[in-house]
């Protein structure tokens, strides 16, 4: 198994137009030192990596629990000329590739859970944050943060997540290689960006929905203080969620935590 480090990520990644590795073994956040490198003009394509986060990010504030020695976490900084309403559908496609390179370990069991998580069997694998930048002619560009777990136990886990969480390794009984999940990440996240870019989110609406349970469940919204609960019908040409409510009223969602109504 290849040592997780910047020379070994470096070889592996050489000649991609994704990849260009910043790496290191410490940071506070990924997501925090690709934005300060975008800041300064850093290309497209650039992947800052570390091994340990201190202070890693989830979407709407959350922690996101960042042990070393065991996990991927990365910030893509992208440059694409959308407007930035189109932004969020960015996370949404990285889903797909993520999910795509999972299935590789787990052929069985993995799902996209809108907006912005990757689950084995019903538990949470990968997390996405994206945080833009724009202004009013365009997007100047868009940080893209994953956090994949790889290596993790069952007790490498706190208490409060254990039993939503899980990783690659308690999934498939083996240590993954992460320098090779690396590589597949990046390609596969190129390939479905680069789809994006040409070809708009519709051509990505169906992996999203191949790979998601959601059309059909009744589910809770909940967006800060506010809840709403309905039936699923499934995401629309811009990555809502469309959800027809007890009242027969059809709504969409863009933003909230989605939950399934058990």
């Amino acid at each position: 198994m290849n040592a997780f480090d910047e020379q070994n990520l470096r070889a592996a990644l050489k000649g991609r137009t994704f990849g260009s590795i910043v790496f290191h073994g410490e940071l506070d956040s990924t997501n925090t030192e690709a934005w300060r490198l975008a800041e300064r003009g850093a290309p497209e394509g650039t992947l800052v990596v570390a091994d340990r986060q201190t202070r890693g990010r989830g979407r709407m504030d959350r922690v996101w629990y960042s042990p070393p020695g065991g996990n991927f976490y990365g910030s893509f900084i992208l440059r694409p000329p959308i407007t930035p309403d189109r932004a969020p559908q960015i996370t949404l496609t990285a889903g797909v590739a993520v999910a795509e390179v999972l299935s590789r370990y787990c052929p069985d069991g993995v799902e996209i859970k809108w907006p912005n998580d990757v689950l084995i069997k019903g538990k949470k694998a990968c997390g996405i944050l994206t945080e833009m930048k724009a202004v009013p002619a365009g997007v100047v560009f868009v940080i893209l943060g994953v956090g994949i777990n790889v290596n993790m136990e069952a007790s490498d886990f706190t208490a409060e997540i254990r039993d939503r969480a899980t990783s690659l390794m308690l999934e498939t009984s083996a240590a993954v290689d992460r320098v090779a999940l690396t590589v597949g990440l990046v390609e596969s996240l190129e390939k479905w960006y680069r789809v994006f870019l040409r070809d708009g989110f519709q051509a990505v609406r169906g992996q999203w929905i191949a790979r998601s349970r959601l059309a059909g469940k009744r589910i809770r919204v909940s967006f800060k203080e506010r809840t709403q609960t309905g039936l699923a019908l499934g995401i629309d040409d811009e990555g809502a969620v469309v959800m027809r409510e007890d009242t027969g009223l059809i709504r969409r969602i863009t933003a909230g935590d989605v939950t399934e109504e058990k």
